[in-house]
This record gives C-alpha cells, structure tokens and sequence, in this order.
C-alpha cells in the first residue's frame, strides 16, 4: 500500500462526507489536535523513562485514544453523524486533576514551563491544547461540531497544567515561580 494519494496536491482534502481546502477552518482544527496528540505522545515517551511517573504515561497514552476521537469527530463535514466524545472524559479528567493538584506543593505565584524535563513537555501541551480549543471555538461559531470536544479541550489544558505540577513533585524537582509575580492565588482551606 502506498502511503501517498496525490489527491491532496492541489490543496484539497478529504473529510467525512465532503472535500474542503486544507486550510479550512474544520481541518486546522482537527490538525491542531493531531499536531497536541503528537506532543502528548512525546510526554508520554518521557514520563515512562521514570518509575515515579508511570501511571501518568499509562494515563497520557489514554488521551492519545481520546483526542484522535475528538478529530475523528471534528472530521464530520456533515451533521448528524455519531459522536464519540461524551461528557465521560471530561469528568474523569477533573478527578484526576484533583488529585494531581494534592501531589504538588501549594501554588501561590506564577510559574514558568519547565522543571523537569516531563513538566516542560506537558507545558507544551498545554499550551498547544489551549490553541486546539481556540480553532475549535472558532470552528463551532461557524459550523456544527461536537460541543464535548471543546468542552474536553478545555479540561485537559487544566490537567496539563496539574500534572505537570505533580510530575515535578513527584520527581523531586521544584516548580520555576516567575519573579516578578505577586501572591495571585489564595491558599486553599483543607
């Protein structure tokens, strides 16, 4: 099988029920999912290089599964075509992202991407993710998409944040605060 169609050279593409230009709206979105899910799986690779962080490896290759069912579903030209994404995903992301919160160290200033190598990779997806779900608010003001998506979009750039935040705790390797930031965040009451 080749690998090539050439049926893309003159700057189209295929979608699930239609052909549109590559710089179309639905597939910048759906590319700037593929182009996170590509860094996830850098993170991925990384963590599983510690001991400390395997369950998080585990856990980022099941987001891998998830976004490409989150593009899978922005790949629809047409509507009424079934969905994958549900509600489900988002949920189980806040309960993780609650229990990653715990594992890191208290949090009252600004911090920068970095620490850890692993931090610093999951920094980048956060900030790719933040970009993904921008296209997709985007692409939903102008054609039907899965709401879940974006709802996902947006509760995974939280989570990249905490586990970051707790890969670097977890490995013993400080958070990097911006010095010129002001107390911005209240302790919480445990």
């Amino acid at each position: 099988m080749k690998i090539y169609t050439r049926t893309g050279d003159k700057g189209q593409t295929s979608l699930i029920g239609g052909r549109v230009s590559k710089d179309d709206i639905r597939v910048e979105a759906y590319g700037t999912i593929d182009e996170l899910n590509a860094f996830v799986g850098q993170a991925a690779a990384e963590a599983a290089k510690h001991a400390e962080l395997k369950d998080m490896a585990e856990l980022l290759v099941d987001i891998m599964q998830e976004l490409f069912d989150c593009g899978s579903d922005l790949a629809y030209a047409s509507p009424g075509a079934p969905l994958k994404m549900t509600d489900e995903p988002a949920a189980r992301l806040e309960l993780t992202i609650d229990q990653y919160t715990e594992e890191a160290p208290e949090i009252t200033k600004f911090i920068l991407p970095g620490g850890s190598p692993v931090s610093a990779l999951l920094h980048v997806c956060r900030t790719v993710c933040r970009r993904a779900e921008r296209r997709v608010v985007t692409l939903a003001a102008e054609h039907p998409a899965n709401p879940e998506v974006q709802k996902y979009l947006n509760r995974l750039s939280d989570f990249f944040f905490a586990a970051a935040r707790a890969a670097n705790a977890k490995l013993g390797v400080p958070d990097t605060e911006y010095v010129r930031s002001a107390n911005v965040f209240r302790k919480s009451s445990k």
